[in-house]
């Protein structure tokens, strides 16, 4: 397994990752979504338009089998997305990712990634604690969605949220 920066020639391999990266979002909202093809190469094209940094997993078979999003602003890195086909996780592959992007953070002056991260994604969660990432930053608050049903409350610090 190779990590390297997305090259031209990978552009419809990472569509069909980052529209199965959106289905799996959408289950941790309660959401059932089909992979769209069409969405997904847009979002791969506002990523290149804004010069994020892409980094890619590449298999033996010159198979893209996870990457990695950076949205740089100053020396500040956020991690926009992280996804590794589900056949090939837990070996190690987000992990290299990650160090690729922890890298250009610091390459930039900055000492670790930041992460926005759905509160019922265990996993990314998980993977996070193990690499040393445990401080909450900040909260995202919205309104509630016209006919969104609110399925618990979240208690951070005095404060509670619905969720």
């Amino acid at each position: 397994m190779k990590v390297r920066s997305l090259l031209p020639d990978d552009q419809e391999k990472i569509v069909e990752l980052i529209a199965q990266f959106r289905v799996e979002l959408a289950k941790l909202r309660g959401y059932h979504r089909e992979p769209n093809l069409k969405a997904a190469r847009n979002e791969l094209a506002e990523y290149q338009e804004r010069h994020y940094p892409i980094f890619v997993a590449e298999g033996s078979a010159l198979e893209i089998i996870g990457y990695l999003v950076c949205r740089v602003d100053g020396d500040v890195v956020w991690v926009e997305s992280l996804f590794v086909r589900s056949e090939y996780r837990r070996r190690g592959i987000g992990s290299s990712l990650y160090e690729k992007a922890e890298q250009l953070a610091q390459e930039l002056g900055g000492d670790t990634l930041y992460n926005w991260v759905h509160p019922n994604n265990d996993r990314i969660i998980h993977f996070l604690r193990k690499r040393g990432y445990s401080v909450l930053n900040l909260i995202e608050l919205r309104r509630t969605r016209p006919g969104e049903e609110i399925a618990q409350k979240v208690r951070v610090g005095k404060h509670e949220f619905d969720y």
